[in-house]
């Protein structure tokens, strides 16, 4: 899965602001059939989300559905009317555990056989807002249609209720969950993302908190606002200066090892072939995200 820093959150409901979401520079949308949906709103908001899904991709956005879920399933009427060319993935929301994982997953099976579409194409990314899903997030992390698992710890949110910590804009409360979510998600070679920022008014707390999930290892986030979109994509992109250091570091490294050594003093540091390592990945990184 190529790495998204943004993930917008749009309310199913609303075909203008779909329409206009395309110019928030979010690397993936996510039209929301769920909680920011009235109930009586939601078989509108499925039909326009699903007119929708095709036109967005080909503006060359990035489409992702939050599906309903029912007391035992998730609505497969969400199901058949999103599962087409154009989407890349559904979020399901409050996952018990991974056996959440695999009825979704049969579900997009008989949808994908439906509509003639290769089995496995649609990828489920699961928000892990219950404390058994938490718990188990290594075994929801390594279903195959899984390429990312969610670790969001919104203010006073379904996770917060789940796990009963009190919300600070520090996220001391929340940095083991976060954690967690990120070993999960890296030891099953799949993406960690986070966020989600509620003060969408406060862009210097936002720029903080984001800035700290990428710190701890966090690949993206979700956004509720338009406005945030910049400066999440900002927090989870390399700069200038970092791969003007990294290529540095790359050419010193060379240098050294035509010198028959194996490691070398760069800007300070001692430095040899792990370093190296991590500065491919992060210049292939940037390239990635320009392209």
């Amino acid at each position: 899965m190529k790495p998204v820093r943004s993930f917008l959150f749009v309310p199913g409901n609303k075909e203008s602001w779909i329409e206009k979401s395309v110019k928030s520079g979010a690397d993936a949308l996510i039209l929301d059939l769920e909680d920011s949906v009235p109930p009586e709103g939601k078989t509108e908001a499925r039909n326009i989300v699903s007119e929708k899904i095709s036109w967005l991709a080909d503006q060359g956005q990035r489409v992702y559905v939050r599906i309903n879920r029912s007391p035992h399933l998730y609505d497969f009427d969400d199901v058949l009317a999103v599962v087409k060319d154009g989407l890349e993935g559904v979020f399901i929301s409050k996952p018990i555990g991974p056996e959440d994982v695999h009825c979704i997953d049969m579900m997009l099976s008989e949808a994908e056989m439906r509509c003639g579409m290769e089995i496995g194409k649609i990828h489920v990314i699961p928000l892990l807002e219950t404390a058994r899903a938490i718990q188990m997030a290594f075994e929801i992390a390594q279903h195959p249609r899984v390429p990312a698992i969610v670790g969001a710890t919104a203010k006073n949110a379904d996770v917060a209720r789940a796990l009963g910590y009190l919300w600070s804009p520090e996220g001391t409360e929340t940095l083991y969950l976060k954690s967690r979510a990120v070993m999960a998600a890296r030891a099953a070679g799949k993406l960690p993302i986070g966020g989600v920022w509620q003060q969408v008014a406060d862009l210097d707390g936002l720029k903080a908190a984001s800035r700290a999930d990428r710190a701890l290892g966090m690949s993206g986030e979700l956004v509720l606002h338009p406005s945030n979109v910049a400066i999440v994509n900002e927090s989870y992109s390399p700069t200038e200066e970092e791969i003007g250091y990294y290529k540095g570091m790359i050419d010193a490294l060379e240098k050294a090892q035509k010198q028959g050594r194996a490691s070398v003093i760069y800007d300070g540091e001692h430095i040899d072939i792990a370093h190296v390592k991590t500065a491919k990945e992060i210049i292939a990184l940037s390239e990635m995200l320009e392209n």
